[in-house]
Protein backbone atom coordinates (compact mmCIF):
# COMPACT_ATOMS: atom_id res chain seq x y z
CA UNK A 1 0.00 0.00 0.00
CA UNK A 2 1.19 3.83 0.05
CA UNK A 3 2.66 5.42 2.61
CA UNK A 4 1.34 8.33 4.51
CA UNK A 5 3.22 11.64 3.57
CA UNK A 6 4.76 13.67 6.48
CA UNK A 7 6.01 16.82 5.84
CA UNK A 8 9.64 16.11 7.35
CA UNK A 9 10.63 20.13 7.33
CA UNK A 10 8.00 20.46 10.18
CA UNK A 11 10.62 19.01 12.72
CA UNK A 12 13.89 20.86 13.60
CA UNK A 13 16.80 18.84 11.92
CA UNK A 14 18.38 16.80 14.21
CA UNK A 15 21.44 16.30 12.23
CA UNK A 16 23.59 17.02 9.34
CA UNK A 17 21.61 17.51 5.88
CA UNK A 18 21.52 14.80 3.77
CA UNK A 19 24.32 14.62 1.19
CA UNK A 20 22.76 13.63 -2.90
CA UNK A 21 24.82 11.90 -5.09
CA UNK A 22 23.66 10.73 -8.68
CA UNK A 23 25.42 8.24 -10.25
CA UNK A 24 24.50 8.74 -13.80
CA UNK A 25 24.27 11.66 -16.60
CA UNK A 26 23.31 10.53 -19.11
CA UNK A 27 19.74 11.53 -20.85
CA UNK A 28 17.35 10.54 -17.86
CA UNK A 29 19.88 11.05 -15.67
CA UNK A 30 20.15 14.39 -16.51
CA UNK A 31 16.81 15.43 -16.19
CA UNK A 32 16.43 13.88 -13.09
CA UNK A 33 19.39 16.22 -11.63
CA UNK A 34 17.17 18.83 -12.85
CA UNK A 35 14.05 18.11 -10.40
CA UNK A 36 17.12 17.17 -7.47
CA UNK A 37 19.23 19.96 -7.66
CA UNK A 38 15.67 22.28 -7.38
CA UNK A 39 14.67 20.60 -4.41
CA UNK A 40 18.42 20.48 -3.11
CA UNK A 41 18.35 24.05 -3.33
CA UNK A 42 14.79 24.72 -1.99
CA UNK A 43 14.39 22.04 0.95
CA UNK A 44 16.73 22.74 4.28
CA UNK A 45 16.95 18.61 4.70
CA UNK A 46 19.38 18.89 1.63
CA UNK A 47 22.77 20.10 1.68
CA UNK A 48 22.53 22.23 -1.66
CA UNK A 49 25.06 21.23 -3.70
CA UNK A 50 24.15 17.97 -5.67
CA UNK A 51 27.26 15.61 -7.15
CA UNK A 52 26.70 14.03 -10.52
CA UNK A 53 28.68 11.43 -11.54
CA UNK A 54 29.50 12.10 -15.11
CA UNK A 55 31.67 9.38 -16.89
CA UNK A 56 33.98 11.65 -18.82
CA UNK A 57 33.82 12.04 -22.28
CA UNK A 58 36.05 14.37 -24.89
CA UNK A 59 33.24 16.77 -26.92
CA UNK A 60 34.98 18.84 -29.51
CA UNK A 61 38.29 18.52 -27.62
CA UNK A 62 36.81 19.61 -24.18
CA UNK A 63 35.73 17.68 -21.35
CA UNK A 64 32.45 17.07 -20.60
CA UNK A 65 32.30 17.81 -16.99
CA UNK A 66 33.93 20.99 -17.76
CA UNK A 67 30.81 22.11 -20.16
CA UNK A 68 28.51 20.84 -17.82
CA UNK A 69 29.92 23.01 -14.72
CA UNK A 70 30.32 26.13 -17.08
CA UNK A 71 27.45 26.09 -19.49
CA UNK A 72 24.93 23.87 -17.36
CA UNK A 73 23.77 22.02 -20.16
CA UNK A 74 24.66 18.49 -20.65
CA UNK A 75 25.23 18.71 -24.44
CA UNK A 76 25.68 14.98 -25.42
CA UNK A 77 22.31 13.72 -23.37
CA UNK A 78 19.91 16.62 -22.35
CA UNK A 79 20.97 19.69 -25.04
CA UNK A 80 17.56 21.19 -24.40
CA UNK A 81 17.56 21.97 -20.59
CA UNK A 82 19.37 23.71 -18.62
CA UNK A 83 20.54 22.12 -14.93
CA UNK A 84 20.37 24.18 -11.73
CA UNK A 85 23.73 25.39 -11.17
CA UNK A 86 23.99 23.48 -7.66
CA UNK A 87 24.14 20.81 -9.58
CA UNK A 88 27.98 19.77 -10.11
CA UNK A 89 29.23 17.12 -12.56
CA UNK A 90 32.11 14.77 -11.09
CA UNK A 91 34.23 12.62 -13.25
CA UNK A 92 35.71 11.18 -10.27
CA UNK A 93 33.25 8.58 -8.84
CA UNK A 94 34.99 8.29 -5.38
CA UNK A 95 34.71 12.05 -4.90
CA UNK A 96 31.27 12.51 -6.34
CA UNK A 97 30.42 9.74 -3.71
CA UNK A 98 32.44 11.17 -0.66
CA UNK A 99 30.48 10.75 1.91
CA UNK A 100 26.79 10.57 0.37
CA UNK A 101 24.12 10.00 2.19
CA UNK A 102 21.67 9.63 -0.16
CA UNK A 103 22.69 7.85 -3.80
CA UNK A 104 20.27 8.22 -6.83
CA UNK A 105 21.88 5.48 -9.16
CA UNK A 106 20.81 6.03 -13.03
CA UNK A 107 22.87 4.81 -15.49
CA UNK A 108 22.86 1.00 -17.39
CA UNK A 109 22.89 -1.86 -14.98
CA UNK A 110 25.98 -3.28 -17.04
CA UNK A 111 28.19 -0.99 -15.09
CA UNK A 112 27.14 -1.81 -11.31
CA UNK A 113 29.62 -4.25 -10.51
CA UNK A 114 32.43 -1.97 -11.80
CA UNK A 115 31.35 1.08 -9.78
CA UNK A 116 29.60 -0.10 -6.65
CA UNK A 117 32.73 -1.17 -4.51
CA UNK A 118 34.31 2.25 -5.20
CA UNK A 119 30.60 3.96 -3.98
CA UNK A 120 30.45 1.97 -0.72
CA UNK A 121 33.94 2.77 0.02
CA UNK A 122 33.46 6.32 0.22
CA UNK A 123 29.84 7.24 0.68
CA UNK A 124 28.47 7.28 4.37
CA UNK A 125 27.49 3.66 6.07
CA UNK A 126 24.05 4.37 6.60
CA UNK A 127 23.48 5.98 2.68
CA UNK A 128 19.95 5.81 1.61
CA UNK A 129 20.00 4.04 -1.83
CA UNK A 130 17.15 4.58 -4.71
CA UNK A 131 17.55 2.92 -8.26
CA UNK A 132 16.02 4.36 -11.32
CA UNK A 133 17.41 2.07 -13.80
CA UNK A 134 14.87 -0.31 -15.63
CA UNK A 135 15.40 -3.94 -16.67
CA UNK A 136 16.17 -7.13 -14.71
CA UNK A 137 19.03 -9.72 -14.75
CA UNK A 138 18.75 -13.29 -13.67
CA UNK A 139 20.17 -15.51 -11.29
CA UNK A 140 19.31 -19.13 -10.16
CA UNK A 141 16.93 -19.63 -13.42
CA UNK A 142 14.61 -17.16 -11.83
CA UNK A 143 14.51 -12.93 -12.49
CA UNK A 144 16.94 -10.79 -10.20
CA UNK A 145 15.77 -7.17 -9.17
CA UNK A 146 18.13 -4.43 -9.96
CA UNK A 147 17.70 -3.09 -6.63
CA UNK A 148 18.51 -6.50 -5.02
CA UNK A 149 21.82 -6.63 -6.89
CA UNK A 150 22.23 -2.96 -5.96
CA UNK A 151 21.89 -3.38 -2.23
CA UNK A 152 23.84 -6.49 -2.26
CA UNK A 153 27.18 -4.79 -3.80
CA UNK A 154 26.50 -2.11 -1.51
CA UNK A 155 26.95 -4.25 1.99
CA UNK A 156 23.18 -5.07 2.35
CA UNK A 157 21.82 -1.11 2.33
CA UNK A 158 18.28 -1.42 1.46
CA UNK A 159 17.76 -0.13 -2.08
CA UNK A 160 14.09 1.50 -3.06
CA UNK A 161 13.19 2.40 -6.83
CA UNK A 162 11.08 4.97 -8.81
CA UNK A 163 9.53 4.29 -12.01
CA UNK A 164 6.82 6.18 -13.93
CA UNK A 165 5.62 7.70 -17.06
CA UNK A 166 8.76 9.61 -17.56
CA UNK A 167 9.73 10.22 -20.96
CA UNK A 168 13.30 12.16 -19.65
CA UNK A 169 12.89 15.11 -22.51
CA UNK A 170 9.58 15.65 -21.53
CA UNK A 171 10.43 15.58 -18.21
CA UNK A 172 13.28 17.63 -19.02
CA UNK A 173 10.50 20.54 -20.39
CA UNK A 174 9.07 20.43 -16.85
CA UNK A 175 5.56 18.89 -18.85
CA UNK A 176 3.53 17.17 -16.08
CA UNK A 177 3.59 13.55 -14.86
CA UNK A 178 3.80 11.24 -12.12
CA UNK A 179 6.36 9.11 -10.71
CA UNK A 180 6.15 5.84 -7.89
CA UNK A 181 8.38 5.15 -5.40
CA UNK A 182 8.91 2.09 -3.91
CA UNK A 183 10.29 2.05 -0.39
CA UNK A 184 10.02 -0.07 2.64
CA UNK A 185 10.87 2.11 5.73
CA UNK A 186 8.92 5.67 6.43
CA UNK A 187 11.99 7.49 6.58
CA UNK A 188 13.32 7.18 3.56
CA UNK A 189 9.82 7.22 1.87
CA UNK A 190 9.85 11.02 3.11
CA UNK A 191 12.97 11.74 2.29
CA UNK A 192 12.85 10.42 -1.16
CA UNK A 193 9.45 12.21 -1.74
CA UNK A 194 11.25 15.35 -0.87
CA UNK A 195 13.55 14.64 -2.94
CA UNK A 196 11.76 13.63 -5.96
CA UNK A 197 8.35 15.42 -5.68
CA UNK A 198 7.79 18.83 -7.45
CA UNK A 199 4.42 20.11 -8.86
CA UNK A 200 5.06 19.34 -12.33
CA UNK A 201 6.74 15.91 -10.74
CA UNK A 202 4.26 13.90 -8.74
CA UNK A 203 5.55 11.63 -6.35
CA UNK A 204 3.62 8.71 -5.16
CA UNK A 205 5.13 6.24 -2.04
CA UNK A 206 3.96 2.70 -1.96
CA UNK A 207 6.14 -0.74 -0.19
CA UNK A 208 5.33 -2.89 -3.14
CA UNK A 209 9.36 -2.74 -4.37
CA UNK A 210 9.23 -5.97 -6.96
CA UNK A 211 6.06 -4.57 -8.05
CA UNK A 212 7.25 -1.02 -9.15
CA UNK A 213 10.64 -2.30 -10.12
CA UNK A 214 9.42 -5.43 -12.30
CA UNK A 215 7.07 -3.16 -14.14
CA UNK A 216 9.54 -0.43 -14.93
CA UNK A 217 11.45 -3.39 -16.66
CA UNK A 218 8.80 -5.33 -18.45
CA UNK A 219 7.17 -2.59 -19.88
CA UNK A 220 10.17 -2.45 -22.11
CA UNK A 221 9.42 -5.71 -23.43
CA UNK A 222 5.57 -4.74 -24.41
CA UNK A 223 7.43 -1.45 -25.83
CA UNK A 224 8.78 -3.16 -28.82
CA UNK A 225 5.86 -4.71 -29.73
CA UNK A 226 3.85 -2.16 -29.94
CA UNK A 227 6.99 -0.65 -32.42
CA UNK A 228 6.79 -3.51 -34.68
CA UNK A 229 2.99 -2.60 -34.95
CA UNK A 230 4.02 1.20 -35.88
CA UNK A 231 6.70 0.01 -38.62
CA UNK A 232 3.56 -2.72 -40.10
CA UNK A 233 1.57 0.59 -40.42
CA UNK A 234 -1.10 -0.76 -37.94
CA UNK A 235 -3.77 1.62 -36.44
CA UNK A 236 -4.42 2.23 -32.66
CA UNK A 237 -6.79 -0.54 -31.99
CA UNK A 238 -4.26 -3.09 -32.57
CA UNK A 239 -1.87 -1.24 -30.49
CA UNK A 240 -4.03 -1.27 -27.76
CA UNK A 241 -4.77 -4.70 -27.79
CA UNK A 242 -0.65 -5.25 -27.59
CA UNK A 243 -0.62 -2.76 -24.58
CA UNK A 244 -3.50 -4.67 -22.96
CA UNK A 245 -2.25 -8.34 -23.22
CA UNK A 246 1.20 -6.99 -22.23
CA UNK A 247 -0.12 -5.71 -18.97
CA UNK A 248 -1.65 -9.25 -18.51
CA UNK A 249 1.47 -11.01 -18.86
CA UNK A 250 3.67 -8.34 -16.85
CA UNK A 251 0.73 -9.32 -14.17
CA UNK A 252 1.21 -12.75 -14.52
CA UNK A 253 5.25 -12.33 -15.28
CA UNK A 254 5.00 -10.96 -11.61
CA UNK A 255 2.77 -13.11 -9.67
CA UNK A 256 5.34 -16.50 -11.19
CA UNK A 257 8.35 -14.96 -9.59
CA UNK A 258 6.99 -12.74 -6.73
CA UNK A 259 4.15 -13.76 -5.27
CA UNK A 260 3.94 -10.52 -2.92
CA UNK A 261 3.68 -7.70 -5.64
CA UNK A 262 0.24 -6.12 -4.98
CA UNK A 263 -2.31 -5.44 -8.03
CA UNK A 264 -2.57 -2.12 -6.99
CA UNK A 265 0.72 -1.24 -7.96
CA UNK A 266 0.00 -1.68 -11.84
CA UNK A 267 -2.58 1.24 -11.57
CA UNK A 268 0.17 3.27 -10.19
CA UNK A 269 2.28 5.67 -12.88
CA UNK A 270 5.12 2.85 -12.87
CA UNK A 271 2.72 0.58 -14.23
CA UNK A 272 0.02 1.41 -16.85
CA UNK A 273 1.03 4.79 -17.15
CA UNK A 274 4.16 3.86 -17.73
CA UNK A 275 3.34 1.32 -20.16
CA UNK A 276 1.12 3.61 -21.91
CA UNK A 277 3.66 6.17 -22.44
CA UNK A 278 6.29 4.15 -23.62
CA UNK A 279 4.19 1.89 -26.14
CA UNK A 280 3.78 5.91 -27.65
CA UNK A 281 6.64 7.36 -27.29
CA UNK A 282 10.22 6.45 -25.87
CA UNK A 283 13.67 4.75 -27.39
CA UNK A 284 12.41 1.04 -27.10
CA UNK A 285 9.20 1.50 -29.59
CA UNK A 286 11.67 4.20 -31.77
CA UNK A 287 14.10 1.58 -32.00
CA UNK A 288 11.32 -1.63 -33.22
CA UNK A 289 9.70 0.57 -35.58
CA UNK A 290 13.07 1.04 -37.05
CA UNK A 291 13.83 -3.01 -36.96
CA UNK A 292 10.91 -3.12 -38.95
CA UNK A 293 11.27 -0.59 -41.78
CA UNK A 294 15.09 -1.17 -41.79
CA UNK A 295 16.28 2.26 -42.47
CA UNK A 296 18.98 2.02 -39.94
CA UNK A 297 20.18 -1.01 -40.72
CA UNK A 298 18.96 -4.56 -39.95
CA UNK A 299 20.72 -5.10 -36.10
CA UNK A 300 20.07 -4.05 -32.93
CA UNK A 301 23.78 -2.49 -32.63
CA UNK A 302 23.18 -0.66 -35.36
CA UNK A 303 19.57 0.28 -35.26
CA UNK A 304 20.97 1.56 -31.46
CA UNK A 305 23.98 3.43 -32.87
CA UNK A 306 22.46 5.21 -35.32
CA UNK A 307 18.85 6.80 -33.13
CA UNK A 308 19.90 6.84 -29.67
CA UNK A 309 23.43 9.11 -29.30
CA UNK A 310 25.32 6.72 -27.45
CA UNK A 311 22.63 5.25 -25.21
CA UNK A 312 21.74 1.85 -24.31
CA UNK A 313 18.25 -0.02 -25.45
CA UNK A 314 16.66 -2.08 -22.54
CA UNK A 315 13.78 -3.47 -24.20
CA UNK A 316 15.86 -5.79 -26.09
CA UNK A 317 17.71 -7.21 -23.44
CA UNK A 318 15.12 -7.45 -20.90
CA UNK A 319 13.56 -9.48 -23.76
CA UNK A 320 16.51 -12.13 -23.78
CA UNK A 321 16.03 -12.18 -19.90
CA UNK A 322 12.82 -12.75 -19.93
CA UNK A 323 12.83 -15.70 -22.38
CA UNK A 324 15.71 -17.23 -20.11
CA UNK A 325 13.58 -16.86 -16.70
CA UNK A 326 10.66 -18.54 -18.85
CA UNK A 327 12.58 -21.47 -20.12
CA UNK A 328 14.48 -22.57 -17.21
CA UNK A 329 13.60 -25.37 -15.73
CA UNK A 330 9.72 -26.16 -16.62
CA UNK A 331 9.26 -24.39 -19.56
CA UNK A 332 6.82 -21.15 -19.30
CA UNK A 333 6.94 -20.01 -22.82
CA UNK A 334 3.90 -20.74 -23.68
CA UNK A 335 1.84 -18.72 -21.00
CA UNK A 336 2.98 -16.07 -22.14
CA UNK A 337 2.49 -15.69 -26.12
CA UNK A 338 3.03 -11.77 -26.75
CA UNK A 339 6.63 -11.96 -24.35
CA UNK A 340 7.74 -14.92 -26.33
CA UNK A 341 6.23 -13.99 -29.76
CA UNK A 342 8.22 -10.36 -29.35
CA UNK A 343 11.62 -12.05 -28.13
CA UNK A 344 11.07 -14.37 -31.94
CA UNK A 345 10.60 -11.28 -33.69
CA UNK A 346 13.22 -9.36 -32.28
CA UNK A 347 16.21 -12.30 -32.18
CA UNK A 348 14.78 -15.98 -33.96
CA UNK A 349 13.87 -14.43 -37.42
CA UNK A 350 10.15 -15.02 -37.01
CA UNK A 351 8.06 -12.48 -39.29
CA UNK A 352 7.11 -9.53 -37.34
CA UNK A 353 3.24 -9.59 -38.85
CA UNK A 354 3.28 -12.81 -36.29
CA UNK A 355 3.03 -10.12 -34.05
CA UNK A 356 -0.78 -10.03 -34.33
CA UNK A 357 -1.10 -13.72 -33.44
CA UNK A 358 -0.10 -13.62 -29.66
CA UNK A 359 -3.48 -13.62 -28.49
CA UNK A 360 -3.28 -13.74 -24.35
Amino acid sequence: GRWPQTNAGDSVMQHAPEKICIVGSGNWGSAIARIVGVNAHFHQEFNPTVNMWVFEEQIDGKNLTEIINETHVNVKYLPDAKLPENVVAVPDLATAAKDATMLIFVLPHQFLNRICPQIVANCSPNAHIISLIKGIEFENNAPKLISSMISQAMGGKPCSVLMGANVANEVAKDEFCEATVGCLDVHGANLWHKCFDRPTFKINVVSDVPGVELCGALKNVVALGAGFCDGLKLGGNTKAAIVRIGLMEMKKFCALYFPSVESDTFFESCGVADLITTCYGGRNRKCAEAFVTGEHGKSWDEIEKALLNGQKLQGTITAKDVMICLKAGQDKSDDFPLFTTIHNIAFEGMKVEQIVHCHA
